[in-house]
Parts: C-alpha cells; structure tokens; sequence
C-alpha cells in the first residue's frame, strides 16, 4: 500500500529524533520523494508542512528543504515527556507527539488550502515593515483583532469591538492570561466533569481551588452547581460541543449560568474549541451571544479551523476587563508572531476562512457518517454513539464493561490514537467508552480498514 502523508511525516519525524538524521542534513525535494514513493505530490508536501510547521525541517528556497539547524535534541528524547506529564494516565502520555490515525481535535490536513496559504504568506513577508521587526504588539495585531472581531459578530453573535479581542497564543496562553489578570488565590474555579484532560492538567497547576461539576447529555449540571458550588468565581464550559462528551449546554441551563454568573459577579469561561463546526442547524449561537451582563469571557482558537501548529487564539475581554487585561498582559504576556498574524489576517479577511469552513463542514460530516457506519460494520452492537450537532470527534461507549483503559491501549499498539473516555473523568458516575477523531479519515474503506487492525484484541476485552 502506498504511504499517507501520516506516514511520510511519522518516518522523518522518528528518524530526526532518532538522529538518524541530523540538524542540517538536507531532504528530497517534493517532487523526488514523490516519484520515488509513487504517490502524489500533494502527499509529500502535506507531510512537511506538518514537520516545518512543528519545526522538525525548514524550508530554505532554493537551497532545498532541510533537517531544522537549531533543532536540540535530547540525548534521551523520551525522559524529559516522561518527567514532564508524569501526572497524566498513560494512554494520554507525549499523545500530541505521536504520530497515528483517529487522534482527536486535528482538523484535516489533506483538504487544507495550503496554496493559498502560501501565497498569503509570500504576501506578509513581501510587505514586512521595518517597523513591524519590533517587539510585537502584546494585545495582538489590530488588523487581526479587526478581523475576528467582524469574524464573531457575523458568525458566533458576539457584539464585540477589535478593543475587546487579545491574541494569546492558544488554550493555555488564554486560560493563564484570564487567571493571572482576574483571578485571586482563594476563588473557586469549576471545571466540566468530564473535562478536557489537558486542560485538567494546566488548571492543577495554577488553581489553587479546583472543583468539578457533572455534566450529563444537557450539558454542565447547573442544579449541582447551585447546590454545592454557588460561591464559586469562575465556571469553565464548552457550551457549544461540550469536550469530550460533545453535548450542547441546554438553553434553560445556559440561561441559569448566566443568571448565577450575574447574582454573584462571577466570570463564565466560555471554551468555544470548535463551535464552527456543526451540521444539522445552520447556526448553533454561543453562549456570549446570550450574555446582557457582560459576565462571559469568550476564548477561541485557530488549532482546530486551520492548524495545530499555527499556536495563534483569541480571548473576547468583557469591556469592563480591557483594562486590567491590557495592564497585566504588559507584564505577563510578550506578543505573538506579527508575520504569522498578517498571514492569519488576510486568511480571514479575503473571505478564504469562510470557503474553508464551508467545505470542511459539509467534509466533516460526510466523515463522521463513515466513521460511526464503520464503527457499526467492524463491532456490531459492541459500541454505541449518541447523536450530536456537530464537532470534530465522537465518543464511541462501550456497551458493556469498563475496560476502555485497556481497549485504548490496545488500539494504540495499531497507530490509532483514541482516548479512554474514562481517563477524562475526576469524579464518580464515570461512563466508559473511546474518544475518536473522525476528520482526517479519506473514505468508508480506509475507516473499516483502520477500525478493523484491533478487532480481535477489542473482542477479547469486552
């Protein structure tokens, strides 16, 4: 079988960080490892600009591509991931470094305007300014704050101003920018139980007072959250696809929200990681959208409608916090790429970022249909799905038993790189299943081919 892309980019990246090859050493040229491997050429260069993206290989013109210059590698690549996320479950460990199928959260990469990207990107550097070589701006680009805030308002209902929009550097960035500028050490965070796990992990770091709030197929448990965790400061929520169940909060919940939020003076952390994608409405609205007091702060990214690597998202301040946001970010934050965010501008404001979520909508959905038929074909009545609006994975649950932890691992050994659901969990009540994603999945075919690799060692688990 010929390679993907998948696997064009897991060859090099392993042989780099095997030092198999070296900082420096030069690699084919598209077209020469194209012919050699008889696929198309839109295949290798897929795999790398995912490994120029990651930074594995640069691209040097006409001097060819090659193994990147700076590149540090560890004598041990595998001891500082280890040490690093010691705390996460195992099936979850260095997850975002492995290469493999089925991953959640990656949008497809096959099907990307990667042209048209490069001719923007040729663009923004043409046109560099010597004054745009400073330091970057810390709120962000103002174009680019222009550009999203025009973006929100036509598509997710939010009637915010370029002022209120600060470019961060993705979910992280804007969950400890919120933190560091509103929050004290005594308040009482919440967090979705199940919640995203990485999320978990930062949030464990830098909250002292952490607690969870169930959530079932309506969302966010908001009657647990009055009961027992009323005096609470912030609440985070993914209202839209809630992460990872990818139920949508309820409207006489996302109403109580908003009603608590406003009593009490505290803040919504609204987590709007894919709200773009959804098929059977033509506009699911946010949260924000609903909010007349001003109580939520609207984060979103770019990981998951362009690329994982781009690391550029966006926090929507309430405007009573621009200015305590603009006074902490001074100190805390140092700005983003300004070629990146030019580039990122002109993807939005040209109307290129439309076209493309419209295409991968309509792809996404087609994709998630073979998925769960697959899913149906290979296992029978062995998993179940719910229905959902939308999103970029499904939860496959088990039908009976709990050893998702061990079925992970077990689709894992086969380059599938699905979650235990139950790994998501903090509390009690745990439902047990797989995490999969869908998008990068090119047919009916190849999703049976995939789903079939561990169907016998699945079998044996149930």
């Amino acid at each position: 079988m010929k390679p993907g892309y998948h696997e064009i980019y897991q060859r090099y990246r392993d042989n780099i960080t095997r030092g198999v090859l070296r900082p420096g050493d030069k690699v084919p040229a598209i077209r020469v490892l194209a012919a050699e491997l008889k696929v198309a050429r839109k295949t290798v260069e897929t795999a790398y600009a995912i490994l120029c993206g990651e930074g594995y290989l640069v691209s040097q013109g006409a001097r060819g591509t090659r193994v990147n210059p700076d590149l540090n590698l560890p004598a041990s690549p595998q001891a500082p991931a280890e040490q690093a996320t010691a705390e996460l479950p195992e099936s979850l460990i260095t997850q975002r470094e492995r290469g493999g199928y089925l991953r959640p959260g990656i949008p497809a990469l096959d099907s990307f305007p990667y042209k048209k990207w490069l001719l923007l990107a040729g663009q923004a550097t043409r046109s560099m300014r010597q004054e745009e070589m400073l330091n970057p701006p810390v709120m962000g680009w103002y174009p680019l704050r222009q550009a999203i805030a025009s973006y929100l308002n036509i598509s997710r209902g939010l009637a915010c101003t370029p002022e209120q929009v600060l470019i961060t550097s993705g979910y992280s960035g804007s969950l400890r920018l919120i933190f560091d500028t509103l929050a004290g050490r005594r308040d009482k965070v919440l967090f979705e139980d199940p919640g995203y796990f990485m999320g978990q992990q930062l949030l464990k770091r830098i909250v002292p007072r952490l607690h969870t709030v169930p959530v079932d197929r309506a969302g966010m448990d908001t009657g647990y959250l009055l009961r027992h965790h009323a005096d609470a400061r912030f609440a985070i929520v993914t209202p839209s696809h809630q992460s990872p169940l990818a139920v949508t909060l309820s409207l006489p919940r996302k109403q109580q929200l908003l009603e608590w939020a406003t009593r009490n003076e505290a803040w919504i952390i609204e987590d709007d990681y894919d709200g773009e994608f959804h098929y059977t409405r033509k506009v699911l609205p946010s949260l924000k959208s609903l909010d007349r007091h001003d109580r939520v702060i609207f984060m979103g990214t770019f990981s998951k409608t362009v690329m994982p690597s781009l690391r550029l998202g966006y926090v929507v301040m309430p405007a009573s916090t621009v200015s305590a946001f603009t006074d902490c970010a001074d100190i805390v934050a140092s700005g983003q790429p300004v070629l990146t965010q030019k580039i990122l501008t002109a993807f939005l404001s040209e109307g290129h970022f439309f076209r493309h979520l419209k295409k991968m909508r309509a792809l996404y959905q087609q994709r998630r249909d073979w998925m769960i038929a697959a899913l149906r074909e290979v296992y029978g009545d062995s998993f179940f799905t719910e229905q959902n609006d939308g999103g970029m994975h499904i939860v496959a649950f088990l039908t009976a038993g709990s050893r998702d932890r061990e079925i992970a691992r077990c689709w894992q050994a086969q380059q599938l790189q699905v979650n235990a659901l139950s790994e998501w969990y903090r509390g009690s009540g745990k439902r047990y299943g797989l995490v999969m994603g869908y998008n990068n999945v090119r047919s009916y075919a190849e999703a049976v081919e995939l789903l079939s690799r561990p169907k016998a060692r699945t079998l044996e688990l149930f």
